[in-house]
């Protein structure tokens, strides 16, 4: 993963996201997934803007379902905001950078 990215798995997403203290941003992605392609490096960027106050991490959904279903994920992509380990928010689909630089502005001011 380039830039502050974390990837996470079915198996590592509890103690890497949900007991994450502040705020944490799961992408729920896949790599056959254009509009998922699209929005990397917006995530990529938003990483390093916010090093230190957000903590960015990707799931692949084809490799762990496990998560997926559990948080309902229908369609990528999605992202799942945490704060303390509580889903806050999300957004669906490629959005534009300023959509999701508002959204991390939001949840770690």
């Amino acid at each position: 993963m380039a830039g502050n990215l974390v990837a996470v798995t079915d198996a590592d997403f509890e103690q890497e996201v949900e007991k994450h203290p502040g705020v944490a941003v799961v992408d729920f992605w896949a790599t056959w997934c254009g509009p998922c392609r699209m929005i990397a490096p917006i995530l990529e960027q938003l990483s390093v803007e916010f090093e230190g106050k957000v903590k960015v991490t990707k799931l692949d959904v084809d490799s762990n379902q496990k998560t997926s279903a559990r948080f309902n994920v229908r369609s990528i992509p999605t992202l799942l905001f945490f704060k303390d380990g509580k889903v806050v928010d999300q957004v669906i689909g490629a959005v534009p950078k300023a959509t999701l630089a508002a959204k991390f502005l939001q949840h770690s001011a």
